[in-house]
């Protein structure tokens, strides 16, 4: 039985097979196209701005074990999206891999980021990896491995967190996206993978919008990210999930509390809704409007924030802030 189980999840060899990484700019998505590049795939980052192309692909590059490059795409532009798909199918002679790691995250009272809040988070989590997908999988179907898809959702999914409230609804439609497509295209020979990390330590709180009161916002999250128990290493996360696409894995859930707050949903939602209320009880109040960045919010350097940050402790944010060096150093 041993022999039988370790035959059927033995990871295949991808190396080779041409791999799309969308949001590969920087992040959970650059370090997606770096891991599957040393597995000696042939990487393709698209990212939004044309000023991050060459620094994404030096970075992603580095020790690989297959070529890497670019392409400038905005994953919002249906249109855009296939035809850069068609295009680099046509150069590569096909697409085996997909992963959609685009995302935007937003921080505050859900009242506060109000209505176009939740559109922007729609529209760069889900309508991103909707039109990824769409445009991938007759691409994928081709490929003469069978082509895997992967999605990139988030505990937050099942376990909404107060101030994060849009995020959670887009992370959740990815969710619900990578179940679908897995249905139906399992008599394609495509395997869709939904990935539901947990907080991943890749400096998230610098490149995060801010709204109600922005300060104290960014003070908490900025130090929970960094909590060891709470996060994850971005680099043991890529690996985590390059891993978990080349087994074919229908699900992959990151982080000890990432998997408990996923059971704990559906176990006891009395209890994990008492729990989120208590949480949210504890979070700031501010009904501003207007978002700015965490690295703006970083750059005023007043208080509250650092004396909040000290409160609530902050065990280990070194990995975030080695990931932010490395790629500020390709600038």
């Amino acid at each position: 039985m041993t022999r039988v189980r370790d035959a059927l999840t033995a990871a295949p060899d991808i190396g080779g097979l041409t791999t799309v990484v969308t949001g590969g700019s920087r992040g959970l998505g650059l370090l997606l196209g770096r891991r599957f590049a040393r597995y000696g795939c042939r990487v393709v980052l698209l990212v939004p701005d044309a000023a991050d192309l060459d620094r994404a692909v030096r970075f992603a590059g580095r020790g690989a074990g297959g070529p890497v490059r670019g392409a400038v795409c905005d994953v919002r532009d249906a249109a855009a999206v296939r035809d850069r798909f068609a295009e680099i199918a046509e150069d590569e002679g096909g697409i085996d891999i997909t992963v959609a790691a685009a995302g935007l995250l937003q921080v505050g009272p859900a009242e506060a980021l109000g209505p176009d809040g939740f559109r922007r988070a729609l529209d760069a989590v889900f309508t991103g990896a909707l039109h990824t997908s769409l445009a991938a999988l007759p691409h994928l179907r081709r490929s003469p491995v069978g082509g895997r898809l992967g999605l990139i959702g988030s505990v937050g999914a099942p376990v909404p967190v107060p101030h994060l409230v849009p995020y959670a609804c887009a992370r959740s439609a990815v969710g619900a996206l990578a179940a679908g497509l897995r249905a139906e295209e399992a008599a394609h020979g495509v395997t869709v993978t939904a990935v539901h990390p947990g907080p991943v330590r890749t400096g998230a709180p610098l490149r995060a919008y801010f709204g109600g009161d922005r300060r104290r916002e960014y003070a908490w999250f900025s130090a929970l990210a960094g909590l060891p128990l709470l996060s994850m290493d971005a680099e043991r996360a890529a690996d985590r999930i390059v891993t978990g696409i080349r087994r074919r894995r229908p699900r992959i859930v990151l982080t000890p509390a990432a998997r408990l707050g996923a059971v704990a949903g559906g176990v006891a939602p009395v209890t994990t809704g008492r729990l989120m209320a208590a949480v949210a009880r504890a979070l700031p109040r501010g009904d501003a409007p207007a978002t700015v960045t965490g690295a703006e919010v970083a750059a005023d350097d007043q208080p509250p924030a650092p004396r909040l940050r000290a409160v609530l402790g902050v065990l280990d944010a070194r990995g975030a802030a080695r990931c932010n060096a490395r790629i500020r150093k390709d600038r």
